[in-house]
């Protein structure tokens, strides 16, 4: 009894050893098998101070500076009033492309948000991040209207 317990025992240890060794290989295998890369100009666009429903968008220009193409699955604004837009094929090696982004401009304020990518370039997202300012609309001064009539006193 003793004899089958220690030998299923040893087979299960090995077993497990084994499959933990094969996982391993795996993943390295993997992640060298994946070799692009994506590198911005900059990650942070500065809107500066714009006016009131004025042109909200900008771009990103980034490189895969990779051996292999580059593939951006996602990219999701922070919020409603930011909305990217990406190259959907995949970008091959040494191609710059471009990461667009419009934000509402109806809104007033200053304001900061993101734009999370996710690539084949690595597991970690890439956060990009737009801000600035937007001035309130501009009043236009009219003159009090004027009546022609008697005063609001006099009765009719």
């Amino acid at each position: 009894m003793k004899k089958l317990f220690l030998s299923l025992a040893l087979i299960v240890g090995f077993t497990v050893v084994n499959a933990q060794d094969v996982k391993t290989v795996d993943v390295t295998q993997a992640e060298k098998a994946v070799n692009a890369t994506i590198d911005f100009e900059s990650k942070v666009v500065d809107y500066g101070t714009i006016e009131h429903n004025a042109n909200g968008v900008r771009k990103f220009v980034f490189k895969n500076n990779g051996t292999e193409p580059l593939i951006i699955k996602n990219a999701k604004g922070s919020c409603g009033c930011t909305v990217p837009t990406w190259p959907k094929e995949p970008i091959a090696p040494g191609v710059i492309a471009e990461i667009g982004v419009k934000y509402a401009t109806n809104r007033i304020g200053k304001f900061t948000k993101t734009i999370t990518l996710t690539t084949n370039a690595d597991k970690r997202p890439v956060i990009l991040t737009i801000k600035g300012v937007v001035n309130p609309p501009v009043k236009e001064e009219t003159a009090p209207e004027r009546k022609t009539e008697g005063s609001p006193l006099e009765k009719k």
